[in-house]
């Protein structure tokens, strides 16, 4: 029996078990269908360093050139370096990443020329029933002339373009530690940040894990998860560094560590990095989904930018910053989106950004990032429950006869108090759980919420 795709494509991309779920064979009937579903005729397919990518990559190339699509092979490529190819060329695109997935599993990403998505309401469901009808036994698409394959290295012009986004050949010196946690990074960053293949910046870097691994010897190359920056933060005290930055597996997220080791914000970081831009183009839209801290919509109002609050997701925030030019968009996942990268989510150029924040000024990173540090948040905490929706109505129906408590649905369920704290509540897309991210002015007032909450989803 063949798999069923509706069981590992997500609403975003695709992230299954290799081996069981994703197969040469799978990737091969995605290959031809998002030829035959986009009509798209030329796509760069790159892959992450993980052991399964070369194959499903060369898999989704014959699918396609077998519908007539020529197909540009990429090689290993950071997520975002496919989004710059697809950008660049003006390209369909799609790459083979699992992010921060452990190593049994593989995934897909994919997108349309300028790095637009392809998300389940923007073509993914129709490419995951089309190649579930292949699989089940229906003809492949089949052009009368084949596509052709070529190959080409876009590291340099990629690492390139980056560099001239973001000038930091006359920042002050700066030691940095990086965890590229055997992921992406440590492709990209000796070509961006080092010295590899452009002219070298006053930067000392200091490698951790940037031996491409796959299987993630040292920790998961997930830096959402605290434990996964104990290294790091070790190394940024021990060498005295001026901060410390980790990557995930594909390198699509960037995460900050100050000199004393401690986590900065995302939320912090998508202020900093909002009012940089604010500063090259007055008065723009910034996106910031719903999660993110209240202090940013603050700050670039304060800024003179127009704030835009989003849903949480790539797609929905690169829908709204499309139609609304916005200039940047941050998630507080460490999602970091630019109009200048197609307004697709780089890591890589995220770092850039702080990089030259700290070094055009003469503050320390944390004196920085206090700057745009104005709430206590609770940090996002799941629960498994057996009925989100049951849940989510429950707190709803619980604050909805509280005078004064302001709701909303854009995501789930946001609830904002009148002394200043809020909450929101939203279900997994992949998992049977709820995610609760809270924020209030002080941490008493944070707790008072958050715990009120969590006592009705956990009862």
């Amino acid at each position: 029996m063949a798999p069923q795709l509706s069981e590992f494509v997500k609403a975003y991309d695709v992230r299954g078990l290799v081996g069981t779920q994703l197969t040469p064979e799978v990737m091969e009937a995605i290959g031809a269908a998002a030829v035959a579903v986009t009509g798209e005729k030329t796509w760069a397919v790159g892959h992450d360093m993980r052991d399964s990518g070369p194959g499903f990559a060369a898999a989704f190339a014959r699918g396609a050139q077998a519908a007539g699509a020529d197909v540009i092979e990429a090689g290993l490529c950071s997520t975002d370096m496919l989004y710059y190819i697809a950008g660049a060329r003006d390209v369909a695109g799609a790459q083979f990443t699992a992010s921060h997935n452990p190593a049994e599993y593989n995934g897909l990403k994919m997108c349309l020329p300028a790095a637009r998505p392809i998300g389940l309401d923007t073509g993914l469901a129709d490419i995951r029933d089309k190649a579930q009808a292949i699989l089940d036994g229906e003809p492949a698409p089949e052009a009368a002339t084949p596509g052709s394959a070529s190959r080409e290295d876009f590291l340099a012009s990629y690492a390139a373009f980056l560099r001239e986004l973001v000038d930091l050949s006359g920042i002050r010196p700066l030691k940095v530690v990086v965890d590229s946690g055997n992921g992406m990074g440590g492709h990209t960053v000796p070509a961006v940040l080092g010295d590899q293949l452009l002219e070298a910046l006053p930067l000392e870097i200091d490698p951790l894990y940037f031996e491409l691994d796959g299987t993630f010897p040292n920790h998961e190359a997930n830096p959402l998860e605290p434990a996964n920056l104990v290294d790091l933060q070790a190394r940024v005290r021990e060498t005295g560094a001026d901060l410390g930055l980790a990557f995930d597996g594909d390198a699509d997220r960037c995460f900050v560590v100050d000199a004393d080791g401690d986590p900065v914000s995302p939320s912090a970081i998508t202020a900093l990095i909002a009012t940089r831009e604010l500063a090259k183009h007055p008065g723009s839209a910034i996106c910031h989904n719903l999660i993110c801290s209240k202090a940013v919509p603050e700050i670039v109002a304060e800024h003179g930018g127009r704030p835009l609050r989003t849903r949480v997701g790539h797609s929905y925030i690169k829908a709204v910053m499309a139609d609304e030019q916005a200039v940047f968009g941050g998630e507080h996942s460490a999602h970091y989106y630019f109009k200048d990268f197609w307004y697709a989510d780089t890591g890589m150029l995220a770092a850039l950004h702080v990089l030259a924040a700290v070094g055009e000024s003469d503050k320390t990173v944390a004196e920085l990032a206090d700057e745009f540090v104005r709430y206590s948040p609770s940090g996002e905490i799941n629960s498994k429950v057996a009925d989100a929706a049951a849940k989510i109505e429950e707190v709803a129906a619980h604050y909805g006869r509280q005078e004064g408590v302001e709701t909303d649905r854009l995501d789930g369920l946001t609830v904002s108090l009148p002394d200043g704290s809020w909450a929101n509540l939203r279900p997994s897309n992949t998992e049977p759980l709820l995610r609760l991210n809270a924020e209030g002015p002080d941490q008493a007032t944070m707790e008072r919420l958050r715990d009120d909450i969590l006592r009705i989803v956990r009862n």
